[in-house]
This record gives C-alpha cells, structure tokens and sequence, in this order.
C-alpha cells in the first residue's frame, strides 16, 4: 500500500486531499496541530475511515517532524501545513515566517537528513507574484480584465513577494525549488490559485468565497473590500485532487517543477458577480457593505494553466456554478457545525 502523509491534513485542502487519497486505498498520514478553526471536526470524520492515520503534531518542531518521517518513509509528502491569512501576517509576522519558512525548512530538511526518496508536493500561492501592478487591467462593468488581452499570469511572471505572507511563502517556494536542485528532491511547487470546496470553514480573512457563502446562508454580515470587481479563478478542490494523484503517482523527472494552477479565465469570477450567482441559487437579496481596498490585494488574478495541460495533460473540469451549488450544499447540511467552528 502507498503511503502519503498529508502536513496540515486536517485542513480544507488536507482534508479533501486524504479523503481522495484514502478512497483510492493509500495510507493516508494525516499531521496537524488543530490550531485553525475547523480543524477538530475534520479529524472526527477523518479518524473514522481505517486508512487515515492521525499524528497530532507542528511543522515548526523539527525533531519530531524528522523522527516520523523517518519511521513513516512516506512515498508522497503533501505540503499543505502553513499560515493562511495575509491580514493575519500583518498581525503577526515572525509567527507567520516561522510556520511558512522555518515549517517548510524542516520538512524539506526532514527529507534530506533521512534521505527519503519521497515525491514532495508544496501548496504554494499566486501571493508570489505580488500585487502585479506593472500588468495592465481595465475596468469593464462587473469586473476587471487584463487589457492585453493575456489568458492569465504564466510561470514566466516575475516573482514579488509582497506582505509578510507573500515573503514567508515565496521564500518556502524557492527553498523547495532550490533543494531539488542541490540535493536531488523529487518535488513540485503548485502556486495556487482561488481554491474552494467542502469542508471549508472560510472567514473574511481567508477562504472569501466559502466565507461569501456561509455568511449568505447564516446571515453575517460581509464587508467587502474594494469595488467588489476584482477577480479571481476559481479551482473546486476535487481538480485540484485530481492533479495532486497525477504528481503523486508520475515516475517522469521532470527538470522544471514549478506549476501555476487555477480555474483558469473560463472559471473566473468577480466578487459582484459571486453575488449575483448566490443570490440566484438561495432566492434572497444578499446585503454587503463596502470599504477600502486591503494592502496587496490584486484587483485580478488568472492563472495560466497551459504549462500543466502540456506536461500532464491536466485542466480543470468543475465550473463554478456547479462547485458553488455543492459547497451551498455543505453549508445548509451542516449548519450547526459551521457555528460552532466560527465562534
């Protein structure tokens, strides 16, 4: 039987992630601290399936990280352990730099010292490209485009690390990138885009689209921030599982790791126009208030998906109206839990 172990497993995308990996008969490795809201009612549900095994444990504790990797010797490392929030890292950014750089040292340093030969996956972030204020947009009457008319920011975008959050992922990123070079890692850095899906307890600071719908649902109140135009692509978290079981499972050393992976410009949204989707599927007038727009936010962000459908012939199936219907879903069935996660 494989093995994956799955840092912050007990997370939205760990959570979906060992979940897929466990239904397709791996030993899934679930480690988490369950220090982020949600996290404890995850591991309830994962506890219950017999290929899901539970490590409570920090990425930031090196020597305890090396002892079970060295015990595990997984065949996959999912890399999904990190600080989310880039109000969060404006809060707190030595906190934020220890989980995001130091966490990421160690697992990769965890790698080296017991010289594993295990495939590492690292969720990375579109954050490392910065506010992209040098790609020029224009505003149309919901939303903001790109005015050269590009299908979306490619690999070749040069990186800015912009806030605490973007400098603690961008450096995890290129640490990633720089051990596979010096010390022959098998590893792939996914810079992700908007991801969403069940088991997302999204708040106004992470997760907008999971918070937009619950909080349409239960009746909080959301601000947003900005005009409401700016856009993202959107990734429903199964086709985001779907190309980690192609990573995990490819045998192909590939020179060039480095993917940007999103719903692409067919699966991208504004805020407004999320709104006027969720109005129309819960029949209801959703009110929001507006204020000024956040440090580093990007008024549009598109992945260009090209590079991954050329080598491993992947691209997004799950469009937003369906992906939202089923988080909509979720949410209404699980009401109760939502509010006991959120307090």
């Amino acid at each position: 039987m494989k093995k994956i172990f799955i840092s912050g497993g007990a997370g939205f995308i760990g959570t979906n992630a060992s979940k897929y990996f466990s239904k397709r008969k791996w030993q899934v490795y679930v480690f988490d601290n369950l220090s982020r809201k949600g996290t404890a009612y995850n591991i309830k549900s994962l506890k219950k399936n017999k290929n899901i095994i539970f490590i409570k444990g920090d990425i930031r504790n090196f020597n305890k990280l090396s002892k079970i990797f060295s015990s595990i010797n997984p065949d996959v490392i999912l890399h999904c352990a990190g600080q989310v929030a880039v109000t969060t890292s404006f809060i707190n950014p030595r906190e934020d730099f220890e989980i995001n750089t130091l966490g990421n040292l160690n697992v990769l340093e965890s790698i080296r010292i017991n010289k594993l030969k295990s495939t590492l996956i690292y969720t990375s972030t579109n954050k490392v490209y910065g506010n992209l204020d040098t790609t020029k947009v224009k505003l149309n009457k919901k939303r903001y485009v790109y005015k050269d008319n590009i299908q979306g920011i490619d690999e070749n975008h040069k990186t800015d690390f912009h806030s605490p959050y973007g400098c603690s992922k961008g450096a995890a990123d290129q640490y990633v990138r720089d051990y596979s070079r010096m010390y022959g890692i098998n590893s792939y850095v996914l810079r992700q885009s908007c991801i969403y899906g069940t088991n997302q307890y999204g708040i106004e600071d992470q997760g907008w689209l999971a918070w937009f719908v619950i909080a349409s649902i239960l009746g909080k109140k959301i601000t947003v921030f900005g005009d409401g135009k700016q856009v993202r692509d959107l990734l429903y978290i199964e086709d985001l599982n779907r190309l980690f079981e192609i990573l995990a499972n490819n045998k192909k050393k590939k020179i060039d790791r480095v993917y940007n992976v999103g719903g692409g410009l067919n699966f991208s949204l504004s805020i407004l126009e999320l709104l006027e989707i969720l109005e129309k599927i819960l029949n209801k007038k959703i009110t929001v208030n507006f204020s000024k727009w956040r440090m580093g936010d990007q008024k549009i962000y598109i992945s260009n998906n090209t590079k991954l459908k050329k080598t491993f012939g992947w691209e997004p199936k799950i469009h937003p109206k369906i992906g939202v219907k089923n988080l909509i879903s979720w949410v209404n069935n699980n009401k109760e839990l939502i509010l006991k996660a959120l307090r």
